[in-house]
Parts: structure tokens; C-alpha cells; sequence
């Protein structure tokens, strides 16, 4: 079995950008395993199926290839939309989180980041981050990237839809987003990437000499 980095933290907080870095650094492969949830979403869209459905949708989510995920395809917010939905379902989780584990087993080693990595998905990981930022941090941050590609958005909707994101991960029954209980705490509101990344290289550093 490789050796696992489990990222874990809400929405906007620099969890994926530093997954990206940590997997290239290291020479791991990485999975954004959000991207699960939205391909089981898009299956779905595609195939005009109901949403509510979750007999049907964890047919679908056994049916993702992980190899496969197109971030900039799967980042549509429809996409988003319908795989909130489905992502509550324990079944979906289920079949999901089976193949996430699958995943995790690749040599040399790999980089998991989500809601659950630490706490369901692999509890066992010799390294757990949980990376964080306020709410206001995040929204500005979803703000100024979506402006950036030349978008149009209103900072006070980003701003509810973070909270509401939040709320909804945070107070689901199966598998709610909170930190491992060894899970290295990483705030990046006022922390740069490179920061947040040099932080999380100590903490693997001094895993990978014990491992």
C-alpha cells in the first residue's frame, strides 16, 4: 500500500490547490474527490435521470472512472447543484468512498482531498490535514476567481452560498465535515499558498521518515 496524504476542509480554502502542489511535489497521484460526486451528478444530467433516485444514482457513482474526472467540465455549477444532492446519499457515499479507498492504494502514494478523507475515507493515513479559512476569506476568494476568468458575480451570493455549503457538510448524518482528531490544523485566511504548503511539507517530512 502507498503512502496516503488525507486533505481534508470547506469549501474555498486552498484544500485543492495545496492537494495539486503536495501530489507534485512528492510525486504522488492525486484525487479531488469531490470530482466523484460531480461525474456521478453529470452521469445522471446526461442520461436525464432523477436526482432522487439512489438505487439508480449508486449505479451510476459504481460506474466512474477515476482517471477520467475533467475538472474544468465537472466545475460547472449545475453540476455542483445536482451533485449536492446525491452526495447525502449513503449508498452513493457508499460505492464512492469504495472506490476513493481503491485509489488510495496506488503506489508510490497519493493525495486525497474532501470532506471526509481523514475521518471516513482513510482513517488510517500516516498524514491528515485539515485546511480552513474564514468565511469571508473564502467567498472573496471564490469571488476574485470567478471575476478573473471574467464572470460576473455579486459577493453577498458567494458569501450565502459558502455559509450554506458549509452548513449543509458540516450537519449532514454520514460522514459531516470536522477535522480527524489527529489531523494537523492548517488556518490559510492569512497564510499563503507557498506558507500553507511549506507547513504541510514539515508535518510529511517527519511522516515519511517514520513510515
Amino acid at each position: 500500500m502507498g503512502f496516503v496524504i488525507a486533505i481534508d476542509g470547506p469549501a474555498a480554502a486552498g484544500k485543492g490547490t495545496l492537494s495539486r502542489q503536495i501530489a507534485d511535489a512528492y510525486g504522488f497521484h492525486h484525487l479531488d474527490t469531490g470530482l466523484t460526486y460531480r461525474a456521478t451528478a453529470k452521469a445522471l444530467l446526461d442520461a436525464g435521470l432523477a436526482l432522487d433516485d439512489e438505487a439508480v444514482a449508486e449505479t451510476m457513482a459504481r460506474e466512474v472512472e477515476l482517471a477520467g474526472l475533467d475538472r474544468d467540465i465537472l466545475s460547472a455549477h449545475a453540476i455542483g447543484e445536482a451533485a449536492s444532492k446525491i452526495a447525502v446519499m449513503p449508498k452513493v457515499r457508499r460505492a464512492l468512498v469504495e472506490a476513493q479507498r481503491a485509489f488510495s492504494k496506488r503506489q508510490p502514494g497519493t493525495v486525497l482531498d474532501g470532506r471526509d478523507i481523514g475521518t471516513v475515507v482513510c482513517p488510517d493515513a500516516p498524514v491528515k490535514l485539515y485546511v480552513t479559512a474564514s468565511a469571508d476569506v473564502r467567498a472573496k476568494r471564490r469571488y476574485d476567481e470567478i471575476v478573473g476568468r471574467g464572470g460576473v458575480a455579486e459577493y453577498a451570493d458567494i458569501f450565502a452560498d459558502v455559509k450554506k455549503r458549509d452548513e449543509r457538510d458540516m450537519g449532514r448524518a454520514d460522514s459531516p465535515l470536522k477535522p480527524a482528531d489527529d489531523a494537523h490544523l492548517l488556518d490559510t485566511s492569512e497564510m499563503s499558498i507557498e506558507a500553507a504548503f511549506q507547513a504541510a511539507k514539515s508535518f510529511i517530512d517527519a511522516a515519511l521518515k517514520k513510515n
